[in-house]
């Protein structure tokens, strides 16, 4: 996989270090964490990384385009590695958890079914709402 990350950062003109492709990894193998997680999980790889390395890594690899930032309304930054499709974000009213939402080429922001599924609401540039899981308790309460 090391071979793919290189590739990645040489994509976006940027050099292949060793912390870049531990923060890479760790983002790979955990969706939307925070710069804290990333930091703890590039240390476990790379003990002696500093704090603002591993926040100079996150902000070079953002404005190149290979990871996505997120602010969701209530929670830290998180970071992602998913980046190059269009999809949104649910916090889950319930237990705070962040969920992908896809969307569908050409349809309207969040697709009906899909929220309905979710039970969540649109506003503030944010989705809210329950995941199914959360909403099955909720309802059983």
């Amino acid at each position: 996989m090391a071979s793919d990350f290189e590739a990645q950062l040489r994509a976006v003109s940027l050099r292949v270090t060793r912390p870049r492709l531990a923060v890479l990894a760790a983002l790979r193998d955990h969706a939307r964490v925070d710069t804290d997680t990333v930091i703890a999980l590039v240390r476990a790889e790379l003990p002696r990384v500093s704090h603002p390395a591993v926040y100079g890594v996150l902000r070079a690899l953002t404005n190149a385009g290979s990871v996505r930032r997120m602010e969701p309304a209530g929670t830290t930054a998180r970071h992602e590695s998913r980046v190059g499709d269009n999809h949104h974000h649910v916090v889950c009213l319930s237990c705070g958890a962040i969920a992908d939402v896809d969307r569908a080429v050409g349809q309207a922001p969040v697709s009906a079914p899909r929220m309905t599924r979710l039970r969540g609401r649109r506003g503030g540039g944010r989705l809210l709402g329950h995941l199914p899981d959360c909403a099955t308790r909720r309802i059983a309460q």
